[in-house]
Order: C-alpha cells, then sequence, then structure tokens
C-alpha cells in the first residue's frame, strides 16, 4: 500500500532530495499535497505538473495568485500560513515530510499531529520551540515524528541496536564549518560570503550561517533530547571534518555504533520515509576502501560556545529554547544584511536567553507567544545597538 504523502518546503534543498525519492518509488510512495514560500514559482508549477498533488500551498499569497493562473484546476492552491496547515491536515494525507525552514512549520507540524498524523521532521526549529508540547501530542495520538536531519537519523538508527536503559551517550557529528581551522584573533573580520561557504554541505543562507557559528549543532542537541528522551548532559558534540560518520551512540558496555553514508540528504530522506523498513535504490554507495582516514577532534568550546549556550537553554525548561532560536534567527538575518558583525550573532542570543524568565509550554498559543518574545526582544536590542552607534 502507498504511503500518501504531503510536503512542505518542496522547493528547498531537502524538498528536492524528497521528490527524487518520490521518483524512484512510484510504487511505495504518492505525493497528493505540496507547500512551499513560493520565491520560485516556475519551480513550483514544474512539480505541479510533473505530480499533479490535489492541493499545493504558497505561502506568498501573490506567488500563489501567479502559480494558480498557471496550473488546472485539478490541483486546489492555497495562500498563506492556514495555507500550509490545510496541507499538513489533509485527509487523504498519511505522512507529512515537514521542511519549512525557521518556525514557520510549527503550526502545520502541530496540526499533523493534532490529526494524528505521522511527521517526518526536517523543520528542527518546530522541535525546538515546542518539542515537550509535540512530543506529548504525538504520544497522545499515537502519531511518530521522525527525524530527517542526518544526524539525527544516524542516531535513530544506532538506537535499534540496542535497549533503550543500555545506551549511554549520543554523539552528534559536527563538521567544524568553515572557521574550524581559522585562528579566533581574526573572526572579526569574517565577512558574509565566508561564512557562506560551507565546505561540505550546499545550503540554505540561514542554515549556513548556524553552521558557520554551530548553534546548528546546538539546536539539534535541543532536538535529539526530545527525539529520544535523553538528558541532554547525556548529548554531546565531536567534530568530524569529513562528514561520513553522521552520528554515533555508546552503550553502558563501551561500545560504540556509529552510522556511516556518502554524503547526500537523499540518504536520511529515505530512511525516514520508508521507515521501518528500509527500501533499495541506486543512489551513490560508500565504499570502505576509499575513505581513507576519518579524523575526530574535540569541540572548540572557546570558538563555537553556542553548543553550551543551547544546553544551557535546554535547561532552562520550554520557554528556553523557543527564546533561544527566536533571537538567533534575528540575530542571523541581521548579519546576513550587514547590521551586526558575525562575532555578535551568538553574544546577542546570549544576552536575550539571560534576560528571559523561563517558563512552561503548555499550548501551541504559549510556544508561539515566546518565539515573539525572543523576535521582539532580539529586534529592540539591535535597533537600540544602532541608536548607540549613530
Amino acid at each position: 500500500m502507498k504511503s500518501q504523502l504531503a510536503l512542505l518546503g518542496s522547493t528547498g534543498s531537502i524538498g528536492t532530495s524528497a521528490l527524487d525519492v518520490v521518483r524512484h518509488h512510484p510504487e511505495r510512495l504518492e505525493l497528493v499535497a505540496l507547500a512551499a514560500h513560493g520565491s520560485n514559482v516556475e519551480q513550483l508549477e514544474a512539480q505541479v505538473k510533473e505530480f499533479r498533488p490535489i492541493i499545493v500551498a504558497v505561502f506568498d499569497p501573490e506567488s500563489a495568485a501567479a502559480l494558480a493562473a498557471k496550473v488546472d484546476n485539478t490541483t486546489k492552491v492555497v495562500a498563506g500560513p492556514e495555507g500550509l496547515v490545510e496541507v499538513a491536515t489533509l485527509p487523504e494525507v498519511d505522512l507529512l515530510l515537514a521542511a519549512v525552514v525557521g518556525a514557520a512549520g510549527l503550526p502545520a507540524v502541530h496540526a499533523a499531529l493534532v490529526a494524528g498524523k505521522d511527521v517526518a521532521l526536517a523543520n528542527k526549529e518546530s522541535l525546538v520551540v515546542a518539542g515537550g508540547l509535540l512530543t506529548r501530542l504525538a504520544k497522545k495520538n499515537n502519531a511518530r515524528i521522525l527525524p530527517v536531519d542526518s544526524e539525527h537519523v544516524a542516531l535513530h538508527q544506532a538506537l535499534r541496536s540496542g535497549a533503550r536503559n543500555e545506551v549511554q551517550r549520543l554523539m552528534l557529528t559536527a563538521s567544524g564549518g568553515p572557521f574550524r581551522t581559522r585562528d579566533l584573533s581574526t573572526w572579526h573580520e569574517i565577512d558574509r560570503q565566508q561564512a557562506l561557504a560551507h565546505p561540505t554541505w550546499e545550503m540554505g543562507a540561514k542554515i549556513s550561517i548556524d553552521s558557520a557559528t554551530l548553534m546548528n549543532k546546538g539546536l539539534e542537541l535541543i532536538e535529539a533530547s526530545h527525539l529520544f528522551d535523553i538528558a541532554a548532559e547525556r548529548i554531546d558534540v565531536v567534530v568530524h571534518p569529513q562528514s561520513i560518520v553522521h552520528s554515533l551512540v555508546e552503550f553502558c558496555d563501551g561500545s560504540w555504533i556509529a552510522q556511516l553514508s556518502v554524503n547526500e540528504m537523499i540518504f536520511p530522506i529515505q530512511y525516514a520515509l520508508a521507515y521501518p523498513d528500509r527500501w533499495d535504490n541506486d543512489f551513490p554507495r560508500l565504499e570502505p576502501d576509499q575513505l581513507g582516514r576519518l579524523e575526530f577532534e574535540p569541540l572548540d568550546r572557546q570558538k563555537f560556545p553556542a553548543v553550551d549556550l543551547a544546553r544551557k537553554a535546554l535547561g532552562q525548561g520550554d520557554s528556553g529554547p523557543a527564546v533561544l532560536n527566536a533571537a538567533n534567527e534575528i540575530a542571523v538575518h541581521a548579519f546576513l544584511e550587514g547590521r551586526i558583525a558575525f562575532t555578535r550573532i551568538v553574544p546577542l542570543v546570549t544576552e536575550i536567553l539571560r534576560s528571559h524568565r523561563p517558563a512552561a509550554v503548555a499550548s501551541l498559543a504559549e510556544a508561539l507567544s515566546w518565539d515573539r518574545w525572543g523576535r521582539d526582544r532580539a529586534e529592540e536590542l539591535l535597533s537600540s545597538e544602532e541608536t548607540r552607534s549613530e
């Protein structure tokens, strides 16, 4: 029986790779709904004409109108954040792949879990902003949250090697980003182009900057804690420049289980869509005899304080990670716009996290409220700094 798939973020890198998985497995997957921001109407039009979904949601209203004029009336076109929710809750859908960047994807993920649908989650911010809420909701409605990030898929696979009470520690791997070997004394000179030049992966601007600060590993630590119900102090990060070992699990007897594959997101995406099965494919294979050396280094916490900051935010309770994520999104955007230096991103987030009073998050409205608080506080601080510098 085919899985009926809805895809949020179909024109992004995760989305286009997911469509390749669908093309490889037409007997197992049927794409019935699509959603995208709408910045590339031509690409979205081509996807609609190829897969002929029941519905497509376009976040930008003008782009939605442009798309509606290009496709026939067999596909319904809806707009705005409400459109994402409509796609996520379509009755025909039994599996949602959520790959919308940032907190914008949270309401749709929440709605899917309320409806009891399984969610393959490439949007790490949803679990960062409302992890406790979403995992409780999934359990209540007998729905699954399946990871799509390569690191969490690696952990998910390695954890199948033993019982939960046998797990000692989770180890996330990090490439180290573009500044792993750069002298810290020169970091004030880092510009936008340098920060976007990731040595391993081709990603969007926001994710690339998070990889440069290693805030992405901090967010992944929070996500892993919620996904696998593991305390933050039992989750570590190790630098692995080749990005071949995607993560590792240490068991109580001192054994390690690692997951390795080619650096292609198509592998973790297929794993999430196929789970609990494994599907064959003709994707590029990893040949161990061609690997050469695999290098591992301890995390330089002076260069990359974002990981410990995320651990601290998780320890504060539900609202801490929501504020951390919101402040980081604003700080990264400010850097990309040239408003702040690269070295100001993490300190700005630190100041905002320090100024907030932790609280529990019991509803979507509360999660979104803390997200808004973090964004507003970040903008206020940025405006104050700009005023002082004039």
